[in-house]
């Protein structure tokens, strides 16, 4: 390994050795007293002037080299490469002169001025010296290299001129021991270089392994062979509350643990637990962790494992916020976010874990409760406002919960509290009368005093016959029997309940199959010109034939349509059927189609109406389609928008039940209507109240100027006919007085047919013009 060149050794290498050429003066100072006291005494023996000059400029030489040698051992270490060459180069210098004189002492002794003497203690105490070139100059090898030629090659050059065979062998033969000297050296050079190297490379691990070691975000010890700590990082001294992981050194894991007992933050059984924990997985060689909760409130995750070379490694972390997050999550997971109660599934688990522990013949309870008429508290006041009466009503549950209370936020406005032990019916009654009671009254929701007014039904089963979900599905069901009764009450499930319930969903399977199948029929109610007395046209309307009940009320099978959702399918099914029959009958006669108010909520509708006009042939201006004022309430420009499309097809649009909803005098003109048809409840006592009359007359007299005819609807008697002619005079009449609904065929053969009592009510007619 050549290590001569600047590019083969790096300068954190090169320095260190150009400064070891200055440690040692007390050797060398030996080493020239030595010397000088040598040629001091060949000179006294010889008196030859000769060895008079080789002391005094040893002497000098001697002065020089140990004042070289003192000045860069007080000054700081060199910075760079040409700052410790500048430093290796003084010190060749003079010790070049020290190898020249001892080189000019051989000389003298052996050729100049030669005495046996002289000639021994020359070599003698030159090959001395050489002996240490190796040693002290391994750090420059120019400096190995010029000392021995200026102490060796002088030995050879004075035996060589001496001029026997013998002496000129013997000074051919220094060059092997220059050789060696030279190989020492380099040897010397190269184990120190890569010891240094080694020593280095140490260094820079040892520093990355602490670097990382202290820059964990774990805690970390090492357990050795006696199981103390060998190891520790500033992370782990910083949980322990010490100052430095020095500190940590030599304890054991029963010792660690002992601080947080004496802090008071662990407690001594939880103490011994980890340490069993802890040393078992380091006994065992796996992985295991313990999750510790302090009394502070914080949490440490301890780990531990079996390392290499008998040393166990402990890490440990606060876990704080992680643990908080889970809670966090979890209680998410479990509870509703506004009131703070058991949710769906929580609640679930909570009642389902109850019943499958203790009494399998003990008694429960399950109740569900429902806000009445909450939608309009949101439609009204806003979803902030119904938030906080929902808040309002789970802070007055939420007192009554208890051990064997369980009270649960299911979603929306409904409730479910759960009787654990329910000794029998009385007392789960007066249970619910309670918390009824304490339902009742005014609640100040952001200034507005809102009533609290609840609905609900209640189970009672013994645990071992039941589970959750069939409590929940019949307290459901009493729940819907308690708002059928009028609402702000609660009921307790029956039997009867469950058998209108089952009957309640087989109507509804049935119904959608006679939808699906087609197996509805529609039938025609006759609306009546007031003028001829001939039917004008005919309100479509359809009727279910059940196989086994008979005839189903549209009263009842009109609602369990739009709760299945699909109600829409029914409307075309009518749309279809009545546009089909209309084109039979005569031009004079048209058709009018009830929409319901999902029709209105997609742009669907407006497709349907054309393939209806299209599949039969019918001219839209003969059919009508009714809009009902619920339909209008729901999103009123997009309503708006779509009968603006209806019109534009040419189909009539009429506004069915007018005065039954809400606003309806500013429909008359925001909306593109025909026709408005009013309800039977304004016609139901014309005859004897003057003031419905009044009414009636009002709303005719308002429409026409507005090109809107009218439909009185409900029409019965003849009575209340007659009093339409002379007084209110609408354009049309609906009613049971002409009969009940026709078949398409009636329809067509009354078409042309003039009511019997249209003589009787022109006979009134003339009678009230006289």
């Amino acid at each position: 390994m050549n290590l001569i060149k600047k590019n083969e050794i790096p300068v954190d290498v090169y320095i260190p050795f150009v400064e070891t050429l200055f440690r040692d003066g007390l050797t060398l100072s030996i080493g020239f007293f030595a010397q000088t006291l040598l040629v001091v005494l060949v000179y006294w023996k010889t008196m030859d002037p000769a060895y008079l000059a080789v002391t005094l400029g040893l002497l000098a030489v001697a002065f020089l080299r140990l004042r070289n040698i003192r000045k860069y051992r007080h000054v700081p270490s060199p910075q760079n490469w040409e700052e410790a060459r500048r430093r290796e180069n003084d010190y060749i210098l003079y010790g070049s002169m020290h190898g020249f004189m001892l080189g000019a002492f051989c000389f003298v002794g052996i050729y100049l001025a030669y005495d046996p003497f002289a000639e021994i203690a020359a070599v003698c105490v030159t090959l001395a010296s050489a002996t240490s070139i190796a040693g002290r100059n391994y750090g420059s090898p120019r400096m190995v290299v010029i000392f021995i030629m200026t102490m060796t090659w002088p030995i050879s050059l004075g035996f060589i001129l001496r001029g026997d065979p013998y002496h000129f062998i013997l000074g051919l033969l220094s060059a092997p021991f220059l050789f060696a000297i030279k190989r020492f050296a380099d040897l010397v050079r190269e184990v120190l270089f890569a010891a240094l190297s080694e020593e280095k490379k140490a260094n820079r691990i040892a520093q990355r392994f602490n670097r990382a070691l202290n820059t964990m975000s774990h805690g970390l010890v090492m357990l050795g062979p006696d199981g103390r700590v060998a190891v520790a990082n500033a992370e782990a001294a910083h949980l322990m509350s010490l100052k430095s992981p020095d500190a940590l050194l030599g304890r054991s894991i029963h010792g660690l643990l002992m601080r947080g007992v004496a802090g008071g933050m662990l407690a001594p059984k939880d103490c011994r637990y980890i340490e069993a924990q802890l040393t078992r997985a380091l006994r065992e060689g796996r992985d295991r962790k313990v999750l510790v909760s302090l009394a502070n409130g914080q949490h440490y995750e301890f780990s531990a494992r079996e390392g290499s070379q008998e040393l166990g490694v402990i890490t440990f972390e606060d876990v704080t916020a992680r643990v908080e997050a889970e809670d966090k999550i979890r209680f998410m997971a479990r509870y509703d976010n506004l009131t703070g109660l058991p949710n769906r599934a929580y609640f679930h688990e909570l009642v389902g874990e109850a019943m499958v522990s203790g009494d399998r013949d003990r008694l429960c309870g399950l109740a569900v409760l429902d806000l009445d008429d909450f939608k309009s508290v949101n439609d009204t006041l806003g979803h902030p406002i119904g938030d906080g009466l929902i808040y309002a009503v789970a802070e007055r549950l939420a007192a009554i919960a208890r051990q064997d209370i369980t009270v649960s936020r299911f979603g929306g406005d409904e409730f479910m509290i759960f009787f654990d032990r329910v000794e029998d019916e009385s007392h789960l009654t007066s249970q619910l009368d309670e918390i009824f009671a304490g339902l009742q009254g005014e609640v100040d929701v952001a200034g507005h005093g809102l009533r609290i007014q609840a609905s609900g039904g209640a189970v009672l089963s013994r645990v071992k016959d039941t589970d959750v979900d069939a409590m929940i599905v019949k307290a459901d069901l009493a729940l819907y029997k308690a708002k059928e009764l009028g609402k702000n009450s609660w009921r307790l499930f029956e039997a009867s309940m469950d058998a209108a319930f089952r009957n309640r969903q087989l109507m509804k399977a049935d119904l959608r199959t006679a939808v699906e199948s087609k197996g509805l029929r529609v039938v025609y109610q006759p609306i009546v010109a007031m003028s001829t007395m001939r039917i004008a046209s005919c309100e479509a309307l359809c009727r279910w034939d059940h196989p086994d009940l008979g005839p189903i009320s549209p009263s009842i099978f009109i609602p369990l349509a739009e709760e299945m959702g699909i109600i829409s399918e029914i409307s075309t099914f009518v749309l279809q059927a009545a546009c089909a029959e209309c084109a039979k009958w005569p031009d004079q006669t048209s058709v009018s189609v009830n929409l319901s108010a999902k029709d209105f909520r997609n742009r669907d509708v407006i497709q349907k109406v054309r393939d209806a006009l299209a599949g039969s042939g019918l001219a839209a201006s003969r059919l009508e389609i009714e809009v009902t004022e619920t339909a209008l309430l729901d999103d009123k420009s997009l309503t708006r928008q779509y009968i603006e499309e209806l019109k534009q097809i040419g189909v009539r649009i009429a506004l069915d039940d007018f005065g039954t909803g809400y606003s309806s005098l500013s429909y008359l003109h925001k909306l593109p209507l025909d026709k408005i048809k009013i309800d039977r409840s304004f016609l139901m006592d014309v005859t004897q109240n003057p003031r419905s009359l009044e009414l009636l007359k009002g709303i005719v007299n308002l429409s026409r100027p507005l090109g809107l005819s009218v439909t009185v609807e409900g029409v019965e008697t003849f009575e209340q006919l007659k009093i339409l002619a002379l007084q209110v005079k609408p354009d049309l009449v609906q009613g049971f007085l002409f009969g009940s609904a026709l078949s398409a065929s009636g329809i067509e053969t009354m078409s042309n047919t003039v009511w019997p009592f249209a003589k009787d009510i022109n006979t009134a007619k003339r009678a009230a013009r006289r």
